[in-house]
């Protein structure tokens, strides 16, 4: 099958969860005899943070204005049996607009669901989502279950909707040897962002106050200088997917949040949930309805709604964190891989063509 991508990014990593699930993604359709070109803008903040430029797997096609890419992206879909216009994609409409006149199957893939129906709600339009809704697309595809598939239908006019979760690729992310830099009790990774950080403050910050003798790590992009570090959490800046696996190698311990608009939603799990898993490094996480269909909570993932329960977690023996790491992990590459998913996406496809 050939399918051509118009997405936020694949390119770079920085700030955004995009770039890993596509590489994901693109690389289990490419390992599989799947042919895709992913069109994406070449922004500032993305060039200035590239780290692929050249997969091997697919074509990506980096372009600085639509009309440098108009001709080239017509002829890829005049060639193509699928093409997916994404949300945050730099040129959505337009996208969407020449995908549509098209002859190929269209699909909208909303990547952030939640986010983009509290805008409808709050602004009564998204730059993303064609001033016409989703409505004249042969499916919506939402990495949000639940509830929010409903909402697609209803607020934007979806007719047939599917959810198409995260997913990790156990190529990229698997056990590997502890690194002393990244060496911690208690890990976080992740963006700031401000919908986490009574999250973040809870069941990570809290808990650091209290155990004054563990080592907490925190690993990501966009923090702000009066952010409320204590002299034993340390701080990586930005850390690129080639280097997730020795991060959650080294943690003994890794806290997932979820941003407060996908929480409300549910069924909502973040790629570094499968990410960590498949590395083998017990996950505490918190709640969000129909976390329970990606890991059993107790046996695969412990769950934390406080401070006091992270902290029970951190001090439970070494015997019962490595149960739970392998169980999550079993679970993570039996049902979570980029190549179930991919395969997924194909069947999707194929059902509604």
């Amino acid at each position: 099958m050939r399918i051509v991508i118009f997405g936020l990014t694949v390119s770079s990593s920085w700030g955004n969860g995009h770039a890993t699930i596509w590489r994901g993604l693109c690389r289990a359709l490419g390992r599989n005899g799947h042919e895709v070109v992913f069109f994406e803008k070449d922004v500032p903040y993305y060039s200035s943070h590239r780290d692929l430029t050249n997969p091997p797997e697919y074509k990506l096609r980096l372009y600085q204005g639509w009309s440098d890419v108009e001709k080239a992206s017509e002829r890829a879909l005049e060639e193509s049996d699928c093409a997916i216009v994404t949300s945050y994609c730099p040129d959505a409409r337009v996208a969407a607009d020449i995908v549509l006149d098209s002859a190929t199957f269209k699909i909208f893939y909303d990547l952030d669901t939640p986010v983009t129906l509290n805008r409808l709600k709050r602004e009564g339009e998204v730059e993303y989502i064609p001033t016409y809704g989703l409505s004249p697309f042969d499916l919506v595809l939402s990495y949000t279950g639940g509830k929010a598939l409903q909402e697609l239908k209803r607020q934007l006019g979806a007719h047939r909707v599917a959810p198409l979760y995260g997913s990790v690729d156990p190529n990229v992310h698997s056990r590997v040897p502890a690194e002393f830099r990244f060496h911690s009790d208690f890990s976080y990774l992740g963006t700031y962002a401000e919908d986490r950080q009574s999250q973040l403050h809870e069941l990570f910050l809290n808990p650091a106050k209290r155990l004054s003798d563990k080592k907490f790590c925190i690993a990501g992009a966009q923090y702000p200088s009066d952010f409320p570090w204590s002299s034993n959490i340390f701080f990586v800046r930005h850390l690129p997917p080639p280097e997730h696996p020795a991060f959650y190698s080294s943690s003994r311990l890794t806290l997932n949040i979820t941003r407060q608009a996908m929480a409300a939603m549910g069924f909502c799990p973040s790629g570094r949930l499968f990410e960590a898993a498949a590395c083998g490094t017990p996950i505490v996480s918190d709640y969000w309805e129909g976390l329970e269909s990606f890991f059993t909570p107790g046996k695969e993932i412990l769950i934390a709604r406080s401070a006091q329960d992270a902290i029970a977690a951190i001090r439970l023996e070494e015997d019962e964190l490595r149960r739970v790491a392998l169980a999550s992990q079993e679970r993570a590459l039996t049902e979570h891989s980029a190549d179930r998913r991919a395969a997924e996406l194909i069947a999707l496809i194929e059902a509604s063509a």
